[in-house]
């Protein structure tokens, strides 16, 4: 019950939530009257800012709760395998490169192929050393992701000749939704409306892996190919949250963790649940982002790790005690 309240409750307080904080009656007074022009504010900035954030925080709980099924491990995050660092390595060179296409088209083309390749990357590198195993794919994306960091700080170095564009490879770095319009929200909702389908077919799956990988070929789950797929359809999901949202911290693992914790370990049912509990929470930190420190904007990056980073030491303090 707690993860299908928190969408409704983090879309309410985004609405109320930023520079201008409105109280609920007021809130939903604007929305009724959209004639009012401080209505149309609300219905063309904020409303679709907060629907992007849900749809992000969505994207990296299922990216999170799949690579967690994935390693069979509760402090798995969806960045494990280099996908952030593609993506970094992307987005700086749409913005300090001059490109023949605009930089609201480039920077999240760019994002997505490079979050795309790193982790193909990973996957060829895990298959060189040892098929598809779960430590040659994690020791391959610590390998990938340390490389892929070096070659943005490069790129950083020698690229930028302006502090402007330092600033913004940082600030995207940092994670932050931006306001879509209601055509690119409509493409990002059918797009996480996708990405839920393709985990749930993961599910039974992710079930049997949980079990050991010689458990899960006894009944019949080939590991090997099934791991590969997994982790692409992962990488997948992840990427377009990074599109859309930057490098967002710290969501795809508290999402998980909280759905499995209401709901059980069982994916069909944790899947859906992570993605409400997601997108909910990433709508409340992005409320809290707008309506900190106004009329300036803290990165969400900052206010999900402020949130996620005890989180995790309460996490590993309770798995060190089950251990």
């Amino acid at each position: 019950m707690i993860a299908w309240l928190l969408p409704p409750l983090g879309l309410l307080a985004g609405l109320m939530l930023g520079a201008v904080t409105l109280t609920p009656a007021e809130a939903l007074a604007l929305l009724a009257d959209p004639a009012q022009p401080v209505a149309q504010l609300l219905l063309q900035w904020r409303l679709p800012r907060v629907l992007a954030a849900g749809c992000v925080g969505a994207l990296l709980a299922l990216g999170g709760a799949v690579f967690q099924g994935v390693f069979r491990n509760p402090l798995a995050e969806p960045y494990l395998l280099g996908s952030a660092g593609g993506a970094a390595v992307g987005a700086t060179v749409a913005l300090l490169v001059a490109l023949p296409l605009p930089q609201s088209m480039a920077l999240p083309l760019f994002a997505f192929c490079g979050a795309w390749a790193a982790t193909w990357l990973v996957l060829a590198l895990a298959r060189l050393a040892d098929g598809t195993s779960v430590a040659a794919l994690l020791l391959a994306g610590v390998a990938v992701a340390a490389l892929l960091g070096a070659v943005r700080s490069f790129l950083m170095l020698a690229l930028s000749d302006e502090t402007v564009s330092l600033q913004a490879v940082l600030a995207w770095s940092l994670g932050g939704v931006q306001t879509p319009s209601w055509p690119e929200l409509g493409l990002l909702a059918a797009l996480t409306a996708a990405a839920l389908l393709l985990c749930r077919g993961l599910a039974r799956g992710l079930d049997l892996l949980g079990l050991g990988e010689a458990m899960a070929e006894s009944y019949g789950l080939a590991v090997r190919r099934f791991v590969g797929l997994a982790v692409l359809a992962g990488a997948f999901v992840v990427a377009i949250s990074v599109v859309w949202g930057g490098l967002v911290g710290f969501v795809g693992l508290m999402a998980p963790h909280l759905a499995r914790w209401t709901s059980g370990p069982l994916h069909a049912r944790l899947l859906p649940r992570a993605a409400a509990i997601g997108a909910g929470l990433a709508m409340l930190c992005d409320g809290a982002a707008r309506a900190l420190l106004p009329p300036a904007e803290i990165p969400l990056g900052l206010v999900t790790a402020a949130i996620g980073a005890p989180f995790f030491l309460l996490v590993l303090a309770r798995e060190a005690r089950r251990g």
